[in-house]
């Protein structure tokens, strides 16, 4: 083994962090992601700063929380000023390339302004969040969309093995086929149960781990960081053959919900269990056919990676590449009564989180878990440490995780972790009668605590040490009060520490501090 040269970022979407045979499911097998985490750190309390998308892929990739990026929700443009992963190593000779989903928005009023064209070789990087997109597909492609495009690489690949249509991509590869030949389109839950019309080789999956491979070929031995970006298990919960029907609803975990969960309950939270979503996932026969295609989509992203880590140890470059496997956000599957993401219960808001260190020096951390508290803000520090970058402190938010990898002693770890939430987008804020910038919701979690701030309502707590399913909420029971005005005050001193100052270093600062006389600015003197 070597020292990093190189790093695979690979994430999967809407992947809960108890959904891996590593994590503890009893049915689910994921022998590939297990023999990586069997090399590397699994962190078991691994947190987004936003449990959407858009907002937790742009915190993942620029290092800071969506406080201070702003790209708040899915089709908020991140503000072009933003440095992201690729321009902290594009400069030292890494090639940064993307394979899948960013959800990225680009800042077109911005890059207008600064006369930046969006097909320019900069207006492309400021586009793409910063990755030389080698194949984008973010994987969700309604007909109706105002930017469809029919002629996706995908849908040209699609067309290629034989499969017509104007858009394949939902035809054939998120629908199944019905008794008379009709399409039994992926969008609608109840199709989940089928196998989709595109085997198993020409699936999303697969293509996209074809064209991450291609990529690793012609990169051959130079370095590079390649984010490996699937779309599932998102939905459309539909998968092919063999994975359809691999697993039953008695391999699915037991619900964590409760019915006096449903007593009193969260206005926010109630507004989203009475969206369509909610309503569907909070069916028993709904999840009964969801939740088994959801485990063979993640059971095909893992037999499709260890294809990849075959190829990287054929090659050699598994002795140099730094690994990690992680996701932008959990599913519910029913939990708490709800579907979907956005809450910031454990379900959603905790993902997994595996790296593998090829260098010596973690040798003593492999095939162990740290339970400490890691944000997805970490990843970037732990890239750029790892290829023995300098770590610009005054724009990241994050700390590298390289201490913990190789067993250092660290004495002020953080204790607590922080998520964001903007849902002034979803029909919940027309049931709440809320204005577009009413809709905030913050969480900071403790060892112990969870709270949650929600702007304009009473906040939510948690006791995770007596209540760890999160089932009995404790933001009105008076005997909590003090707890809720520590943790409140964990929020408003959070918001302090935001760095704001990101146009100038920190040594800078220390240099020119009371430097004034010395340049012949005299101040105050009698």
């Amino acid at each position: 083994m070597a020292k990093a040269r190189n790093v695979l970022f690979i994430m999967a979407d809407q992947l809960r962090a108890d959904y891996l045979s590593c994590a503890g499911h009893p049915a689910l097998q994921t022998p590939n992601i297990d023999r990586l985490a069997a090399k590397g750190v699994m962190f078991s309390r691994a947190y987004v700063q936003g449990p959407v998308c858009g907002p937790s892929r742009m915190s993942f990739y620029t290092g800071r929380y969506a406080a201070s990026h702003g790209a708040s929700w899915n089709f908020v443009p991140l503000p072009v000023g933003e440095a992201t992963l690729g321009d902290y190593l594009r400069p030292h000779g890494v090639r940064t390339a993307l394979v899948g989903k960013t959800h990225m928005r680009p800042d077109l009023d911005g890059m207008a302004r600064l006369g930046i064209p969006p097909e320019s070789d900069l207006g492309v990087l400021v586009s793409e969040c910063g990755f030389e997109p080698f194949e984008r597909d973010d994987g969700e492609h309604p007909d109706q969309a105002p930017n469809f495009d029919p002629d996706i690489a995908y849908n040209k690949f699609l067309r290629a093995q034989g499969h017509e249509g104007e858009n394949p991509w939902h035809t054939v590869a998120n629908s199944a086929e019905g008794e008379n030949g009709e399409t039994l389109s992926g969008w609608n839950l109840r199709n989940a149960r089928y196998p989709a019309r595109v085997s198993d080789q020409h699936s999303e999956t697969a293509w996209t781990t074809d064209r991450a491979l291609d990529f690793l070929r012609e990169q051959g031995d130079e370095p590079f960081c390649l984010h490996l970006s699937y779309i599932k298990p998102h939905w459309p919960y539909i998968v092919s053959e063999p994975y359809h029907d691999m697993y039953g609803q008695e391999d699915r975990l037991a619900f964590n919900r409760s019915e006096a969960e449903r007593e009193n309950a969260h206005p926010v939270i109630q507004a989203f269990r009475d969206m369509e979503i909610g309503q569907s996932f909070a069916r028993e026969d709904v999840c009964a056919t969801v939740i088994p295609a959801y485990m063979g989509l993640v059971k095909q992203i893992d037999d499709h990676l260890g294809r990849v880590f075959e190829f990287l140890e054929e090659t050699g470059r598994m002795d140099d590449t730094l690994i990690v496997f992680t996701s932008d956000h959990g599913d519910f599957l029913g939990d708490h009564w709800l579907g979907e993401k956005e809450m910031f219960f454990e379900e959603s808001v905790r993902v997994p989180m595996i790296i593998y260190d090829p260098d010596t020096a973690a040798d003593a951390t492999r095939g162990t878990t740290d339970d400490r508290f890691v944000e997805a803000i970490d990843l970037i520090p732990t890239f750029l440490e790892a290829l023995e970058i300098d770590i610009p402190t005054h724009i990241l938010e994050g700390r590298s995780l390289m201490p913990l990898l190789r067993s250092e002693t660290v004495e002020d770890w953080r204790d607590e972790v922080f998520s964001e939430l903007d849902y002034a987008f979803y029909s919940a804020r027309l049931d709440l009668k809320r204005g577009p910038n009413e809709c905030h919701a913050i969480m900071v979690r403790t060892d112990r605590w969870k709270y949650i701030h929600y702007e304009g309502y009473r906040p939510q707590l948690f006791d995770l040490e007596n209540d760890a399913a999160e089932l009995n909420d404790l933001g009105e029971d008076p005997a909590f009060e003090d707890i809720r005005s520590d943790l409140s005050g964990r929020i408003f001193s959070w918001f302090l520490r935001h760095k704001r100052r990101t146009g100038m270093t920190d040594q800078l600062v220390i240099d020119r501090t009371d430097g004034a006389k010395n340049v012949g600015v005299i101040i105050g003197r009698w």
